[in-house]
């Protein structure tokens, strides 16, 4: 029963007071006020829920001052999707204990009762070991035992309580990533305050030895410094001794190795001097270099993440809700959910103006879908029953339902962000090669501190692990590995922040230096979208034209409106969309018909004078559009693909920095001559007719040459694209370039090769800077310290500093242009 159309409450007869629902407390409708009932419900939803609390003696919920205030609406499914084993393997995983965990999303949950109830499940339901629910964020965390209880029983009782539940998409990812960086900052932080209350004592105990500071209160004071020390090397300290342990496990030399040596022999060396009462003690230098090379290493894993942080823009095209069509429902009943708890089979309801939430088929309805979003194909194309859609993509002509097929990290969306969030995990050759002197230094590190060790030892044993203990700090190679592939890694962030989604740092590298650029024309040099070429009628045709392609979302009548804005229009009386034919409708009184040659002439029985002549003389190139009126052809149009505004000037620039440009189509000869022409190609420059098989000979052609890059959408150009030393899919670009592409621009133009060409210079101009100073650096601190100019606290100062200046030095290095999050980028996408 719709139980919430009803507006008149029952009252208690003689007394107009009104009666309230016994459950959520809301007025009781008239028709549903039972006499005899000791308790009234507005609806059996509510009633349902109120025994089973009864029954299971859970009364208390009743006590709370704030409770639900909306009638209990149990949804009726049977939740048998949630028992099916690629269910399990998608949001299902198991504890310790042997107990089945999930994470579901549930509605209706807005305070502290509902944690009450919706925690007391174990009492619910046999099964059910645990239950936790996260108010903020509607989550609850359940645990039940299989074997005793299936999932959908658990959800059936959840919805009868008024809590419908949802399969909860990426939690466990972002948890453990706010973990990760919780438990990285807190180490921070305690090596932070260890290190500041290490320098304070050290202050005391330098500022003593100038002053002569009596005996007991220096002892007071190194000993405290060792006490407050020791916890820096037991906890946040300790990630080197593990990185280290590791190295020798495996037999690969790693800079946590030298690091671990060093910090272990000065900490040992100064529990001596501590004992002793003689010599340096090292803990203020040692406490240092322990943050900040935690430090060094939060800046490192923080920078891993920008290419995805930045490219987390991609899921705004992608809505945070979608409305669903409950199955089995007599009367079409919808609601809304998050997209993070669609499944596959799901029937979606989409309407004219809206995103697609996932990838499905379409099942009833028949409109046109722009893609530009997802993959900048700016033409709509029509779609009807047994058609595939996707995520991003947006319904623009019709109401459409769609059965999902694919969603949330299977989508296609999901697909291409997982290609960015991989992007810093390639590494180029340099840092593959900065890696490898890293290793190499690290083992000429450690031999030559036991050689300055050995040689020093019988001169004087002090100075000789003094001096080894410096030498091992100061050239701990960690600016040399750590620095360089976050310089890659910043790069590639700040490129996705401008629109260029980079998957790996070798691209950059190649990319850095000119080869031969070949370039698709159609979407690549060309708009890839219709815009009006030529026109063959008279002047009062055109208000008629555009009157009647208003309200079309057909790529043709874009070009229409682009073409003559501002020009009034007539109102239309009625109009018909033929599918592949075009458009016929009635304006003041005139029957005016707009289309293809062949849908125009079923009507047409006569020819304007002027338009008998302008058939001889079409172009060809261009695509022909035919306008009747009353059946007399009265004017043609040409709808053709412009030339994009920025693509001479790109070219040039581009030329001017050492790139050869090519210019290969698939499109006929003469038209990819002419638009060579008109744009600076040589003559041997701009092929056209050439096939996908003709498009990857000449690539393989050229990188016999040099390094060859394609740039193309990815369809046609998708074997190139795979051959070239550097593929890159332009906006525009359809499934090819996710698996195929090197780079992905999501911003149309030229202009952002020569962005992407100038950043990838840039960025190996800061690698190669941070490799000679890390190089440079590790060679002067090595000689000072072997010939005893250095001392472990002056090392472990120089040491840090170094390593925070390199990563400075990538971090605010100019590779790319700085951007506004998401504004610039934002406008591009939807351009």
């Amino acid at each position: 029963m719709a139980t919430d159309t009803l507006q008149l409450s029952g009252t208690k007869p003689g007394t107009g007071e009104t009666i309230l629902c016994a459950h959520c407390g809301l007025p009781v409708p008239e028709g549903l006020v039972d006499d005899a009932a000791e308790r009234q419900f507005c609806c059996t939803g509510c009633h349902t829920a109120f025994t089973i609390l009864h029954e299971h003696g859970l009364d208390s919920y009743y006590g709370f001052a704030e409770r639900r205030e909306a009638p209990v609406r149990a949804s009726g499914r049977s939740y048998e999707e949630f028992d099916h084993p690629a269910f399990a393997q998608l949001y299902v995983t198991r504890t310790p204990e042997g107990l089945s965990r999930t994470e579901l999303y549930l509605e209706g949950v807005h305070c502290a009762s509902c944690v009450w109830l919706v925690e007391r499940m174990p009492l619910l339901q046999n099964g059910v070991a645990r239950a936790e629910l996260d108010v903020r964020r509607s989550l609850a965390v359940v645990e039940w035992d299989a074997e005793a209880v299936a999932l959908s029983a658990v959800a059936r009782a959840l919805d009868l309580l008024g809590y419908p539940p949802h399969p909860y998409r990426g939690v466990a990812r972002a948890d453990m990533r706010r973990r990760e960086d919780r438990t990285m900052l807190v180490r921070i932080g305690i090596a932070g305050a260890i290190a500041i209350n290490v320098m304070l004592l050290a202050l005391a105990l330098y500022s003593g030895e100038l002053n002569g500071m009596e005996a007991r209160f220096t002892t007071f004071f190194r000993w405290m410094s060792f006490a407050v020390t020791v916890p820096a090397f037991l906890w946040p300290g300790r990630v080197f001794f593990t990185g280290a342990w590791a190295s020798l496990r495996t037999k690969s030399l790693h800079m946590d190795l030298p690091i671990a040596i060093a910090l272990a022999a000065g900490f040992v060396r100064g529990a001596i001097n501590t004992v002793t009462g003689e010599g340096p003690i090292y803990f203020d230098g040692l406490a240092l270099l322990i943050f900040a090379l935690l430090v060094g290493r939060f800046l490192q894993q923080r920078g891993q993440r920008m290419a995805a942080d930045a490219a987390e823009l991609l899921h705004a095209i992608a809505p945070s809700t979608a409305r669903i069509v409950d199955a089995g429902s007599a009367s079409d009943q919808m609601r809304d959910i998050p997209t993070a708890a669609l499944l596959p089979g799901m029937v979606l309801d989409v309407r004219a103006g809206e995103t697609f939430a996932a990838d499905g088929v379409v099942v009833r309805g028949a409109s046109s879908v722009n893609a530009a979003l997802l993959t900048g194909e700016s033409r709509p194309t029509s779609v009807g029953e047994g058609t595939t859609v996707y995520a991003g993509t947006l319904n623009v002509a019709a109401p459409l339902r769609v059965r999902v097929v694919e969603a949330g990290e299977t989508s296609r969306i999901a697909k291409l962000l997982r290609q960015v969030e991989e992007s810093a995990r390639r590494r180029a050759p340099i840092v593959q090669m900065a890696n490898r002197l890293a290793g190499i230094f690290t083992a000429v590190v450690l031999v030559a501190a036991v050689a300055t060790f050995a040689s020093k030892t019988q001169l004087n044993a002090g100075a000789a692990l003094d001096d080894a203990i410096a030498l091992l700090i100061v050239t701990c190679p960690c600016a040399l590995a750590l620095a360089t592939p976050l310089a890659i890694t910043v790069a590639v962030g700040r490129a996705a922040g401008n629109g260029m989604l980079i998957k790996g740092g070798d691209a950059l590298e190649l990319l850095a230096t000119p080869g031969t650029l070949v370039l698709d024309k159609t979407g690549t040099i060309t708009e890839g979208r219709t815009a009006l070429a030529s026109w063959s009628g008279p002047e009062w045709v055109k208000p008629l034209v555009l009157a009647l392609e208003e309200g079309s979302s057909h790529p043709l009548a874009d070009g229409f409106r682009r073409a003559w804005p501002g020009l009034a229009v007539p109102v239309v009386a009625q109009s018909r969309h033929v599918m592949g034919g075009g458009l016929e409708g009635v304006i003041d009184g005139r029957l005016v018909r707009i289309g293809s040659p062949r849908f125009v002439a079923e009507s047409t029985t006569r020819l304007a004078p002027a338009v008998a002549a302008a058939l001889d003389t079409i172009d060809r190139t261009l695509t022909p559009v035919h306008i009747a009126v009353d059946g007399e052809l009265v004017a043609l149009a040409g709808m053709g693909d412009r030339v994009r505004e920025d693509a001479l000037a790109s070219l040039q620039a581009l030329r001017a920095r050492g790139w050869r440009t090519v210019m290969l189509s698939g499109d006929a000869t003469d038209v990819v001559t002419a638009v060579g022409r008109a744009l600076h190609f040589g003559e041997a420059d701009a092929i056209g007719a050439a096939s996908p098989e003709d498009k990857l000979a000449f690539v393989e052609r050229c990188k016999q040459q040099g390094t060859v890059v394609m740039v193309g959408d990815g369809v046609n150009d998708a074997a190139a694209i795979a051959a070239a030393h550097v593929g890159i899919g332009v906006h525009g670009g359809a499934e090819a370039c996710l698996a195929t592409a090197d780079i992905y621009l999501t911003r149309p133009g030229l202009s952002a090769l020569v962005e992407l060409t100038e950043g990838a210079r840039r960025t190996m101009r800061v690698i190669r800077r941070n490799i000679g100073f890390s190089i440079a650096y590790n060679v002067i601190g090595a000689g000072m310290a072997v010939i005893g100019m250095l001392t472990p606290l002056i090392a472990a100062v120089l040491m840090p500093a170094s390593s925070i200046t390199v990563v400075l030095g990538s971090w605010y290095g100019h590779t790319f242009a700085r951007r506004p999050r998401g504004a610039a980028t934002t406008t591009e996408l939807t351009a």
